[in-house]
């Protein structure tokens, strides 16, 4: 079983519905934090939050701290020679929360309509302390809080919430915190529920004590009912988020813990923005033994691998894939929000519009090519060091059916300078010959074009412009759909260094999406791909059928 685990998304539904899409597993974990704040306007947000400072100081002089906040002013209202000025604040904040109610419901709407489309897993949420109780919203069915679950034999329960209030959120719709310091084992709700419970994963928002949960201006912040549970009992994984800055994996008394870090970009105390895009992908044996864990990063639409963490004779072994990344994370900086953002020439434009729209429909069938060619690279493995896959077609827009083929480009760094000639090499026919032994009669496939990513590497370095064969890799990076992408990862961040020699490289490439259309036979295509949406009771719109007209004609196809 495969699950990727991500959490504190804090508003970047964009940046989840690319994960879902680019990403292939049979369970998704969002562990909290999943709005940023409860309006659309932050002048708003702002506003509430003056009103909540003033009542929550005002709360504290008349000692009613034991009281919810809104509890408290809706009280306050009620009292008599109540002066003008708190009557007029105390009001307008009302009318504040009953409109933050209704916005984060309409939140969670959107993102509940968003990762519907993922029909092909299972997905669950657990509040934060920036969410109210899923209960109460569109999300409620995939709630984890006091929920358990059964993975294909594998425990799943979950607590959400933390032992904090944060201020902008109404006090009144958060999950009330039973869970942390100064509460008793015996009394502790959370701890409890797990005792009856028994899982074998815990997901949480809130760290146990001691791991994961160092805080810069309070040292330790975690539950120590949380820490006793998971070192007395035989839960394999504890899934944790909340403290962005302690993340990683840590395994403790046979229990891993795991906080992959933010995946949506936030704002520190300093006021710098903290990138993003890290989640976990977790893969268990048929016992329910944790097998694998990487640590992945999702930046400019790519998916890069940072850490991977293989058992091996009872136990983990760290290796450390992509070390930039890796280091600047640790390091609290950003990498790739350096990155120069720029708009790629008007051919490719159109089509990643189209590739994004369709990708909405993603099937199932797609899914299954996408999981039987990532086993198939990973069988590979020990015979071809640097080996890794584009996808075209169908596959690459998301909408397989039962019938539909897959092309391929390979990558490969053969060193037999066969640029032109790369069907009569024999890396390459063994390599074709592995993934037909593979796939079996499962799929039928075609590897349209095979790059020698030495001779990549090397023109970028020298930038080259007269390179075909880096112009060809420019064009597939720039639309396809990638299998073992840490192994084009590198080059790619190489050219990305490099954006004007990128910009001049995708210029001279719009004949090779001739080659797209012939290969792909794209009108033909695309009038598929209508009917399929069709069948399943999507219109096209005309601004997408208009797109794709657009698309046809400017890549010579009338």
């Amino acid at each position: 079983m495969k699950i990727i685990y991500f959490t504190d998304i804090h508003g970047s539904f964009s940046q989840v519905s690319i994960l879902l899409f680019e990403t292939v597993a049979d369970v998704y974990i969002i562990a909290g934090d999943l709005i940023d704040i409860p309006f659309y306007n932050i002048d708003t947000a702002i506003q509430y939050h003056d009103l909540q400072t003033y009542l929550k100081n005002l709360r504290k002089k008349m000692d009613k701290e034991d009281m919810v906040l809104e509890d408290f002013v809706d009280n306050l209202l009620d009292f008599p020679n109540v002066p003008e000025e708190i009557i007029e604040k105390g009001s307008d904040y009302q009318q504040y929360t009953i409109r933050a109610r209704r916005v984060m419901q309409q939140k969670y709407k959107v993102l509940e309509n968003m990762i519907s489309l993922k029909q092909s897993a299972r997905l669950f949420a657990l509040p934060g302390n920036y969410d109210m109780d899923l209960k109460y919203t569109s999300l409620h069915e995939r709630d984890l809080h006091l929920h358990w679950h059964d993975l294909d034999g594998i425990k799943m329960a979950g607590y959400g919430g933390a032992d904090v209030w944060t201020m902008g959120i109404p006090q009144r719709y958060i999950v009330s915190y039973n869970g942390g310091i100064g509460v008793n084992d015996r009394k502790n709700e959370m701890y409890m529920f797990f005792k009856a419970v028994k899982p074998d994963i815990i997901v949480a928002h809130q760290p146990a004590h001691g791991i994961h949960d160092r805080l810069s201006f309070k040292g330790p912040s975690g539950s120590p009912a949380l820490r006793t549970f998971c070192d007395n009992n035989p839960v394999k994984l504890l899934l944790t988020g909340h403290i962005h800055n302690d993340w990683g994996f840590k395994e403790v008394e046979g229990c891993i813990h795991l906080n992959p870090s933010n995946f949506g970009e936030v704002t520190t105390i300093k006021g710098e923005v903290s990138e993003g895009g890290f989640f976990y992908q977790i893969e268990t044996a048929g016992n329910g033994q944790i097998e694998r864990v990487l640590l992945k990063k999702l930046a400019n639409d790519r998916i890069h691998d940072i850490v991977e963490n293989t058992r091996k004779n009872g136990k983990w072994a760290e290796d450390i894939i992509d070390l930039e990344r890796h280091n600047a994370r640790k390091l609290e900086e950003n990498y790739d929000l350096k990155i120069n953002k720029y708009h790629h020439i008007p051919e490719i434009e159109l089509f990643k519009d189209i590739k994004n729209f369709y990708r909405m429909f993603q099937t199932q069938e797609t899914e299954e090519r996408l999981d039987k060619l990532e086993k198939a690279v990973e069988l590979m493995k020990g015979k071809f060091d640097n080996i890794a896959m584009d996808i075209v077609g169908s596959v690459n827009l998301g909408i397989s059916q039962k019938s539909s083929d897959i092309d391929i480009v390979l990558y490969l760094r053969c060193g037999a300078k066969c640029p032109d000639l790369y069907e009569q090499c024999d890396y390459y026919r063994k390599a074709v010959q592995m993934i037909k032994d593979s796939l079996g009669d499962s799929y039928e496939f075609e590897v349209i074009d095979c790059i020698d990513l030495n001779i990549v590497e090397q023109s970028i370095i020298t930038q080259n412009y007269e390179c075909e064969v880096t112009q060809r890799f420019v064009a597939y990076r720039s639309i396809c759909r990638p299998i073992n992408y840490k192994v084009i990862a590198p080059i790619e961040d190489i050219l990305n260094e490099n954006i004007e020699f990128r910009k001049e490289m995708e210029g001279s490439i719009r004949s090779y999406f001739k080659i797209f259309v012939t290969t792909s036979q794209h009108l033909r295509s695309f009038d598929k791909y209508e009917a399929r949406l069709k069948a399943i009771g999507i219109k096209l719109p005309q601004s997408i059928r208009d797109k794709i007209k657009e698309y046809l004609q400017v890549t010579g196809n009338d």
